[in-house]
Formats: C-alpha cells, structure tokens, sequence
C-alpha cells in the first residue's frame, strides 16, 4: 500500500481548484478569497485544538486531516507553493529549535 502524502493532496486540491464552484467545496473556498480561506484555517485549528485537548484520539485524526486540508487551500488562495514551505522548514533544521528562535528574535 502507498502512502497518501501532502503532495497527494495538493495534486487534488489544484485539480478541484480547476473545476465548476457548484460542485466543488476547494473551488467555493477559493473564490471567497484568501481572507475566506485563512478564517476558515483558523476555526479547523480551533476545533483541533479542542480535540487535543479532549481524551478522543479518532477525533483529533479527523481534525487534524481537515486542518491540514484548510491550510493547502490557504497556501493555494495566496499562490505559496507546499515546497516553499518545505524549504523553509529545510533551512531550520540545521540548528536546533531554540538556536532557531533565538535566530528570528534577532531578526
């Protein structure tokens, strides 16, 4: 069995992206706007949070794969692309994440 990845994902968001807003929920996201799309983020973090916080494992699962989802959109709404994200990540890693932050504070 394959393993379903991120990038899986974001091969099917950018193809419902492309299709009719009456028949794709991606598609209605998008055309409400970024803003739209980045309240939308926020509340499946919310909810998240909340299932973190709760003693339901399936329920957090199942939060954290909606949570997931609404960020790509969030990326595709402001055409930032998951492997820009990626490198970004790439680059911390070669310190550790308190040299990392202590690193931005300077910034």
């Amino acid at each position: 069995m394959s393993r379903f990845s991120l990038h899986d994902l974001v091969k099917i968001i950018d193809a419902r992206a492309a299709s009719d807003g009456e028949t794709s929920y991606t598609r209605k996201l998008l055309d409400k706007g970024p803003e739209h799309c980045a309240k939308k983020f926020g509340e499946e973090a919310v909810e998240t949070v909340i299932a973190g916080v709760g003693n339901d494992r399936d329920h957090l699962i199942a939060e954290s794969a909606d949570l997931l989802f609404h960020w790509l959109v969030l990326l595709k709404s402001r055409g930032v692309r998951l492997e820009e994200v990626e490198a970004a990540l790439a680059q911390r890693t070669g310190m550790s994440g308190l040299e990392e932050k202590a690193a931005r504070k300077r910034d």
